[in-house]
């Protein structure tokens, strides 16, 4: 039986991140994940300041593509602004590679089936011991659905399904754009323009919010198609949209029991507003590193709920403005 001090169950950015900060303070730990790096990964692939704060990533010396953003252009309803602000977009194939790589811990290609708590630690499928284990694997982690999903259950009101796909595009709209709540879409669907030729475009919401407006996913993905090609964004591209699904972030999430910790898309600490989880999973992944290197709490009321409450001011100022103007002679 292979024996360390931490079990990560994840490679990805929240584990990868825990993985590094351990090894920086000397803790020996093991990732398991059940892909082999570099893997394919839908996501936009927005990440903040913060994340590069925190990962203390100087952007220069990123190997990979990497695009800042000073401004995004905003659709909500139809009423159309420039938000200024300055965020970032990387390729999840490459950049969750390089953190892993970077963390420079033992991975094992694994596919987690069985955890036992035993007395001093917790047995993965009789083959993997340790004394603390961190669930890292996203919405569908096995640390969580073991130890987690009766003391931490999940709203249904929380879960949102996404379609998306990232491709090379010979694009000319270099910016970022975002249409909130078009078509009674509980949501917003997105052009991400990326370095070395890439586009990532994508549509989500809340399934329940869908569900009882009589609604599908597809239906919006197929708006979004349309708008695509109407805008002159992306044409003649014969997309192949993946779907997946997530949580936003709920109030007291429980994220620690004994020895085992949750984070990231695990925890269900995705942002109320964008529903952006790379920030969240960054910050828990340091967080739990901390808490068991320092053998402090762990705790995550200091990860911000919302990513952009400059954009949630503006939305609600502009539909405002937008009543009035109706009610106007």
């Amino acid at each position: 039986m292979i024996q360390t001090d931490v079990i990560i169950v994840g490679g990805g950015p929240a584990g990868a991140t825990c993985a590094w900060s351990l090894k920086q303070n000397n803790v020996n730990c093991l990732i398991l994940d059940q892909h082999r790096f570099p893997r394919a990964k839908p996501c936009a692939g927005w990440i903040t300041p913060k994340v590069v704060q925190d990962l203390d990533l100087n952007i220069s010396d990123y190997p990979y593509g990497f695009t800042t953003f000073k401004s995004f252009h905003v659709s909500i309803r139809g009423l159309k602004f420039k938000l200024r602000t300055r965020q970032h977009a990387i390729r999840r194939y490459e950049f969750d590679d390089w953190l892993l790589h970077r963390a420079d811990a033992p991975v094992q290609v694994h596919t987690v089936k069985t955890i036992t708590q035993v007395r001093n630690g917790y047995v993965v499928d009789g083959e993997f011991f340790s004394k603390y284990l961190v669930g890292a694997g996203g919405t569908h982690c096995p640390v969580y659905r073991t130890f987690f999903k009766t003391a931490n259950p999940r709203a249904k009101e929380s879960l949102i399904v996404a379609q998306e796909e990232e491709f090379p595009y010979a694009y000319t709209d270099e910016h970022c754009r975002l249409w909130f709540l078009e078509n009674y879409l509980p949501g917003y669907a997105w052009y991400v323009p990326k370095a070395n030729g890439y586009v990532n475009v994508g549509v989500g919401g809340k399934a329940e919010q869908l569900k009882a407006n009589g609604d599908t996913l597809k239906n919006h993905w197929n708006h979004l198609v349309e708008k695509l090609d109407r805008l002159g964004l992306v044409r003649g591209h014969a997309f192949r949209p993946s779907g997946y699904s997530y949580y936003l972030r709920q109030n007291l999430p429980e994220v620690r029991i004994d020895n085992a910790f949750v984070v990231g898309d695990a925890a269900g600490l995705a942002t109320l507003d964008m529903g952006e989880g790379i920030s969240p999973a960054i910050k828990s992944g340091l967080l739990v590193a901390e808490a068991i290197t320092h053998d402090t709490d762990y705790s995550v009321a200091s990860i911000p709920k919302y990513s952009l409450r400059s954009l949630i001011r503006l939305g609600f100022a502009l539909s405002f403005s937008q009543a009035r103007g109706a009610d106007q002679p």
